[in-house]
């Protein structure tokens, strides 16, 4: 066996088996989320685990809420087509035992940004440095730990972003606080429910450049 096919087996899985999650995999995926590297070792996250099914349910609601909302204020008919059509792809997570919000901060200074203020650099070259932004380069890193470690195990995971439009009313519903946090993501967690198709890879002979 490859020792690296936990990598290639990891899927992006939108069904789920209506299976409960026990609570002790829950704490070893997310505490291999827990060792992703981190820029100077800030370890900016924190998850936000749901079971309960009525909560979960009630998070996809507010989706749906706050989609309604925004779409009423969207004048050209087919821009407010394009917004709602994509809705159920933010709300699969109802059918999953297990949803994960994974929160993140990004006040993390990198190295030399202080020096580019002090000397009077430009705008452009304080953008430039700013721009690979490290603190979400780290919550990401976190969030392929969590999806390799659950894939490792058994689980599906499925990294969504889609419905942060409505990151404050969620973050409102389920009481989360800590300064300076907001919701990077959303991740379903359960075991998959039938066959799974990922899209194909660009070859690595295209995404690579040897000097």
């Amino acid at each position: 066996m490859n020792n690296l096919d936990f990598i290639y087996q990891r899927q992006s899985v939108r069904k789920f088996k209506d299976q409960e999650v026990p609570i002790e995999d829950i704490k070893k995926i997310i505490q291999a989320a827990t060792y992703a590297p981190s820029g100077k070792n800030i370890q900016n996250w924190h998850f936000v685990v749901i079971k309960d099914k009525e909560k979960i349910e009630e998070v996809a609601k507010i989706v749906e809420r706050k989609n309604a909302e925004l779409a009423n204020l969207i004048q050209d008919e087919a821009m407010k087509k394009s917004f709602t059509k994509f809705l159920r792809f933010g709300t699969f997570f109802r059918n999953a035992p297990v949803i994960i919000l994974v929160y993140t901060e990004d006040s993390y200074q990198p190295t030399g940004l202080n020096i580019l203020k002090a000397i009077g650099a430009s705008t452009d070259e304080v953008h430039t440095l700013l721009r690979p932004n490290p603190a979400i380069q780290s919550i990401g890193a976190a969030m392929e730990n969590l999806a390799l470690a659950a894939t490792n195990i058994g689980y599906g995971t499925c990294w969504m972003t889609s419905q942060n439009y409505a990151a404050k009313e969620i973050t409102d519903f389920v009481g989360f606080k800590k300064e300076g946090y907001f919701l990077a993501a959303t991740i379903p967690l359960g075991i998959p429910d039938g066959e799974i198709k990922s899209p194909p890879r660009i070859p690595v002979e295209k995404v690579m450049t040897i000097i």
